[in-house]
């Protein structure tokens, strides 16, 4: 048998007493940490599988595009939907289907996969590419008040001139050559404020050529 001096004892008498306040709260603290961080593995190793089967889908998409393979297409995207929509992958599939569905003449279908990923897409820059040809296929069809707003939520700066060009458009559909030249401006100015690319000039000085012609046809009176 253990036997302590006066000051141990003590020390130990104060730990009891301690244990006997605190004890039931540390245990369920330590469990909590134990159950969030296995959880938390959990929830890591469930996001792993499920790129790793959305990619598999998204390929199938991929190589039915390559095919022209419409109905295919639309079925692996529309799984990607159902099964995978948390990853961007569903958005992506959601953009190819919609250009092959739009390339085959189904706008129906094609809308409704941009009206998807327009709202549904995670990934920003994704949405913002969906939101923009969302608008443009509904401006081609004439629905101006909802191609504008698809386009009233500020975009990711790489798509800022674009989505102020084609304000621009549907403006100047609508006859409204005030706002549509203000539009071009502001695209015009956005467009300065992107990052330049040296091996992208020709590019660039083509894209600030048509968007000057646009600007100055806005402002001429018919």
């Amino acid at each position: 048998m253990a036997v302590y001096d006066l000051e141990e004892q003590e020390q130990i008498d104060e730990i009891k007493t301690w244990w006997k306040m605190y004890g039931n709260l540390v245990t369920t603290v330590v469990v909590t940490i134990a159950v969030t961080v296995v959880g938390w593995q959990a929830w890591n190793a469930w996001q792993r599988h499920q790129t790793t089967q959305a990619s598999a889908v998204y390929n199938r998409v991929v190589l039915a595009a390559g095919q022209r393979d419409v109905k295919l297409v639309r079925e692996a995207a529309g799984e990607l939907i159902d099964k995978f929509s948390r990853t961007s992958y569903a958005g992506m599939g959601a953009l190819l289907s919609a250009k092959v569905q739009f390339d085959a003449g189904d706008l129906k279908g094609a809308k409704l996969q941009l009206a998807w990923a327009a709202e549904n897409t995670r990934d920003g820059e994704l949405r913002d590419l969906a939101r923009l040809r969302f608008a443009s296929l509904l401006l081609d069809e004439k629905s101006y008040d909802e191609a504008l707003k698809q386009l009233a939520t500020e975009s990711a700066a790489p798509f800022a001139a674009r989505y102020a060009e084609l304000k621009g458009d549907i403006f100047l559909a609508q006859g409204k050559q005030t706002e549509a030249k203000a539009a071009y401006q502001v695209a015009l100015t956005k467009f300065e404020e992107t990052k330049k690319d040296a091996a992208d000039n020709q590019r660039r000085g083509s894209y600030r050529e048509i968007l000057q012609i646009k600007l100055e046809s806005a402002g001429t009176k018919p």
